[in-house]
């Protein structure tokens, strides 16, 4: 993907580039080196400039085509607890911001690996104060990336309130705090209201309900696996179910999805967006088959 040019001009003082993928540098030699992340083809702009103001532009067009390689993956084939090495727990309850009802825990009894799947098992039993168990799971700390493309095949749980999801913050969220960080919402989905796919971007101006995102109708998402993707460049987010694109957002260099995101997945009760709670509800299972992220 990298991609070397060399702009020249009479009494140039600088040089602007754009690469065509959402992303500009300045040069002053007029010599640079860039690198596309998704294949396609790009027109390259170059604007040379003068202390006088005099400019002068040229254009040409690149065909670029990028064969990524899996650099990260989970296959939950080792039985046992979550591999501590790619993952931690966020712990505890109090609404997570979103009037939730689970408390999240790091027990074996509400994230296991077994039979070649991790189960993040959400339960009705009382804990701290609140009615439901859950787990929250993410590479914070142990793994995170910029651009490429991700996926997880997951079967998610039913019942009214359940609210599964597989998701990426910002590596700055501790210094930037949210939505400033950025938010990828990959795969969410809500018991009440079943088979519906949500995928959603959320950044200042955009947070919480106010989120930028699309849906998708599939079939048997409580019973059958389905593969979640989204394929992240400097020019766009496109999110994909079992291979079928069906939401594209317009990346730029404004937003902060131009830096390494870490992953999350975690199964939440009720709440603003999981809604009613089903008072029958004991007890339901998001079943992750794995998870791999290609550079």
């Amino acid at each position: 993907g990298n991609v070397s040019f060399t702009a020249t001009a009479t009494n140039a003082t600088y040089y602007t580039f754009d690469y065509g993928d959402g992303q500009t540098e300045v040069s002053v030699t007029g010599i640079t080196t860039h690198q596309y992340y998704a294949s396609g083809v790009f027109t390259v702009a170059v604007v040379a400039k003068n202390a006088g103001k005099l400019t002068a532009s040229k254009s040409t067009i690149v065909a670029i085509s990028v064969v990524q390689g899996m650099i990260w993956s989970d296959e939950f084939n080792t039985p046992g607890l979550p591999d501590p090495t790619k993952w931690g727990y966020d712990l505890g309850g109090g609404g997570w911001g979103n009037n939730e009802v689970q408390y999240y825990t790091d027990k074996a009894d509400n994230a296991i690996v077994s039979d070649g799947t991790l189960k993040i098992n959400l339960k009705k039993e009382n804990n701290s104060g609140s009615q439901y168990t859950s787990a929250r799971l993410l590479s914070k700390g142990k793994f995170s990336f910029k651009y490429g493309t991700i996926e997880a095949r997951i079967k998610l749980p039913a019942g009214g309130g359940t609210w599964p999801a597989f998701w990426m913050l910002g590596d700055n969220i501790s210094s930037v705090s949210w939505p400033a960080c950025g938010e990828i919402d990959i795969m969410e989905h809500v018991g009440n209201q079943l088979n519906k796919i949500f995928s959603t971007m959320h950044y200042p101006g955009h947070s919480g309900g106010g989120g930028v995102g699309s849906t998708v109708g599939i079939s048997n998402a409580t019973t059958e696996f389905h593969v979640y993707k989204c394929e992240w460049s400097a020019a766009s987010l496109k999110f994909y179910v079992d291979n079928v694109l069906f939401y594209t957002f317009s990346n730029t260099g404004s937003y902060p999805f131009n830096q390494n995101f870490f992953i999350i997945m975690n199964v939440a009760m009720g709440g603003n967006f999981g809604g009613a709670v089903d008072p029958a509800f004991t007890s339901g299972t998001m079943e992750i088959d794995y998870v791999r992220v290609y550079q």
